[in-house]
């Protein structure tokens, strides 16, 4: 990577660079031993081409193939999605000899974080009873649920907006609130963080496929290491049936390992009955819960997601490469990280099946993205119009682009397994996990898959959370946390506004990492009551 204080060139093999401020036309930038006279405007972010790129020439960043250039684009003149259009390397598997390895210091081979151990060994970052229609008809009842439960047992926040419209309609002086108060009552179960209830549209009314992964998902969200137990409402009549979720319970190997709790409502008199011995039963299943205590676990127990939204033109050489340096160093320590976007992961197929431990992975890797992507093509879109109008306007202008700059977050492991969408990490290492890009969609496929906690980059800021894993938000800018004080975790936008080096930030990150997994610190979006929970219904979600 070569930098300046104008320009950034990540590979040599790049024949563009990245302004990393505002370049004016007719100023002149030293780069090298040559110098590069600005033709035009090139916008903090954006791309700036360092030599004269004939039309229909190869565009490269990061060392790959991002872009074919539509016309020819002279030296010093601005990338745009009207002078480039998406390009991406062919691929295809070409043997296992790939290895990698990361020198871990000492003092993270000894760190630990005060987690909650599970029967069946997995550590939990947080302590969560999760409540789980199996079909949208049992969203009232959840909502009547969750009304009874975080107000009795003091999981209830004040809510400080109520207070302003309530000013406004006496005529009183009115106060403005940023965020949501403190609880309303002291937690009646201390050492439970949380009541979660997960509604959702699905589990009847769409295809049987639907209702099959819509279950693996919630049976890995039952097994994931937060979760203490799960209470199930279910109609009766659905595609979503209660043995279908037993089954898959059993599959995972949890089936007598947690307190799960089944309620059909056709099975009683009156939705009432049936509602107050849900109380009951799930009351003796929280008292239960509450009896377990943190305790040090080793960052071996650490399952981290890898995700970004909200992407911008310094992503991928700020905060996903950090990202990627915590995802290596976790790995090495014996750890799990999954890696999710598939539309984000075009353009650089080569790379990730080299890194691929078999030719079995490699293979699955594949498939599901050319499936995924033929299956997008089909309905007039596909992976190439993943870049959203907000990543464009910050210099992402082709999916390749982004794609190369969002894979960082994997880092340089090896890549020991590919998952699909609501599979369960099993193995150590880097996993790969099909998801859409879409965020909520693709953290909740993380959190289904075990992730204990996820590390989200954001350039353009969002406040994407999850019900029952802690999502850190990290800036890959350091405007963003000026500007969204009450979104944003951690700042790596330092690596180019103050000359930090990723080893120092990725030091003050695993900090960051082992406080939050101990429950001493808060994640922004977990402040916020951001749990959002979005299956992916395996249609057309780029």
């Amino acid at each position: 990577m070569t930098i300046n204080k104008k320009i950034l060139q990540i590979n040599p093999k790049d024949n563009v660079v990245v302004a990393l401020d505002t370049l004016i036309k007719g100023s002149v930038v030293a780069f090298n031993d040559i110098s590069i006279e600005v033709m035009e405007d090139i916008p903090v972010k954006h791309k700036m081409a360092l030599e004269t790129i004939t039309s229909g020439a190869t565009i490269y960043m990061y060392g790959v193939p991002v872009g074919i250039a539509l016309i020819a684009i002279e030296k010093g003149g601005l990338l745009t999605v009207d002078n480039v259009k998406h390009s991406a390397a062919p691929y295809k598997f070409g043997g296992m000899n790939y290895s990698y390895s990361v020198d871990v210091a000492t003092k993270w081979k000894e760190a630990t974080f005060d987690g909650y151990y599970r029967n069946d060994g997995q550590v939990g970052t947080a302590n969560f009873w999760i409540f789980i229609p199996l079909v949208f008809c049992q969203n009232r009842n959840l909502l009547v649920l969750k009304e009874a439960f975080e107000t009795e047992l003091g999981y209830k926040k004040e809510n400080h907006h109520k207070v302003k419209l309530r000013n406004l309609m006496t005529g009183k002086d009115s106060e403005s609130y940023e965020s949501e108060g403190e609880l309303t009552a002291q937690r009646w179960f201390p050492n439970i963080d949380g009541i979660k209830f997960l509604t959702h549209e699905g589990g009847c009314g769409g295809t049987r496929d639907d209702a099959k992964s819509l279950v693996r998902l919630l049976a890995g969200y039952i097994k994931n290491p937060n979760v203490a137990g799960a209470t199930v409402l279910s109609l009766g009549c659905q595609h979503a049936q209660v043995s279908m979720l037993q089954e898959a319970l059993k599959e995972l190997q949890i089936e007598t390992v947690k307190p799960v709790y089944y309620f059909e409502q056709q099975h009683y008199e009156s939705e009432s009955i049936m509602l107050n011995e849900v109380v009951e039963t799930t009351y003796e299943g929280l008292k239960i819960a509450n009896k377990n205590i943190r305790k040090p676990a080793p960052l071996s127990k650490l399952i981290i997601g890898l995700e970004c939204g909200g992407s911008d033109g310094f992503s991928g050489i700020t905060a996903n490469p950090l990202i990627g340096l915590i995802s290596d160093r976790i790995n090495a320590l014996g750890g799990k990280s999954i890696l999710s976007e598939f539309p984000e992961l075009c353009g650089v197929e080569q790379d990730l099946i080299d890194r691929c431990l078999s030719k079995h992975e490699a293979e699955r890797f594949i498939s599901l993205m050319e499936s995924y992507n033929k299956k997008a093509e089909s309905v007039g879109s596909g992976f190439d119009m993943n870049p959203s109008p907000g990543n464009i306007r910050d210099g992402l202008i082709t999916d390749a682009i982004k794609s190369a700059g969002a894979a960082t977050k994997g880092g340089r492991s090896t890549i020991n397994a590919v998952l699909d969408y609501g599979e369960y990490v099993n193995n150590t290492g880097l996993h790969l996990l099909c998801t859409p890009g879409n965020d909520v969609e693709s953290t909740t496929g993380l959190a289904g898959s075990g992730a204990n906690l996820i590390l989200f980059s954001t350039g353009l800021g969002t406040p994407t959370g999850n019900p029952i894993c802690p999502v850190l938000k990290i800036s890959s800018n350091s405007v963003l946390p000026e500007r969204m004080k009450d979104i944003i975790d951690f700042d790596a936008g330092k690596i180019i506004s103050a000359g930090i080096s990723m080893d120092t930030l990725a030091d003050q990150l695993m900090n960051l990492i082992i406080e939050v997994s101990s429950g001493r610190k808060q994640t922004k979006a977990a402040s916020l009551g951001q749990d959002d929970f979005i299956p992916w219904k395996r249609g057309v979600s780029l």
